[in-house]
Parts: structure tokens; C-alpha cells; sequence
């Protein structure tokens, strides 16, 4: 592991106050790849059960988006993000592996496979794909 890509990356996500609430953890980091986790919360459940689906999709776009920080810096916007939700999400905790497939000077393409985590098994729970544009300028005010 490269201890200054991952520290660019825990740095983006303590940044963000959204991200703090959820838990996400930033497992690892290198060049064009990162492992995202969060432990179940009640909270971030939905009526049945599960991990929300807003949930899910907020782990698979911000470990996308880090992929995609780790090689184009971190101004990054989400241009378009999808996500297939295979089965319910139940779990003690869940991984987003994402990965850049395709890095640009404009646009980067990632992908990402979440899995849940329940008595030492993983299951895949939903895939998705980010497409980010890179930003130029200077970083946002503080608000």
C-alpha cells in the first residue's frame, strides 16, 4: 500500500461529514483501486431490515469516486452513477471494492462490487459504475 495515496484518501472521506456519519472506512488504497467498509448501523437501514438502498449506492459512488482520486486528484464530480442491486443488503459490515477502468485527463470510468459480510462470508450484494468528471480550479469554500 502506498501510505500517501492512502492517506490522500482518508483525508477526503474525514472531510466529509457524510461520510463520518455512515462510518465509511477506507480500508486500503493504491493507484486506480480502493476498499471502502461500513458496520451495519440500524440507522442506515431501511423498513425491512436491509441496508438502505441510498446506502448502497452512497458506498458504491464514494469508493468510486476514490478509485477515481487516487488517480486524477481528489476535485472529482459524479457526471452519472449507476447501480444494480442484486440482492438484499444483510450484514455485519460491507466492503465496495472499486477500480478506475478507464482514467482520462477529463473523465475517469470506475467500477465497484459491494459485498455484505455475515459470519465471516461474503456475499455480493450490488455492483454499479461512476463516470466522474476531474475539476479544475480551486478547492470549494468551507461551509
Amino acid at each position: 500500500m502506498n501510505p500517501d495515496v492512502i492517506a490522500l484518501v482518508r483525508k477526503i472521506n474525514a472531510s466529509a461529514e457524510f461520510n463520518r456519519w455512515c462510518g465509511f472506512e477506507v480500508v486500503s488504497a493504491v493507484p486506480g483501486a480502493v476498499e471502502l467498509a461500513m458496520q451495519w448501523r440500524k440507522e442506515a437501514g431501511q423498513y425491512s431490515g436491509f441496508l438502505h438502498a441510498g446506502v448502497v449506492g452512497a458506498l458504491i459512488d464514494t469508493a468510486c469516486g476514490f478509485a477515481a482520486a487516487t488517480v486524477a486528484g481528489p476535485r472529482l464530480l459524479a457526471a452519472h452513477f449507476s447501480v444494480n442491486c442484486l440482492r438484499p443488503a444483510l450484514g455485519e459490515r460491507f466492503v465496495a471494492r472499486a477500480r478506475v477502468v478507464k482514467p482520462g485527463k477529463q473523465q475517469v470510468f470506475t467500477a465497484c462490487e459491494l459485498s455484505a459480510v455475515e459470519n465471516g462470508a461474503e456475499k455480493l450484494v450490488a455492483t454499479g459504475e461512476t463516470l466522474l468528471t476531474v475539476l479544475a480550479g480551486e478547492a470549494p469554500p468551507e461551509r
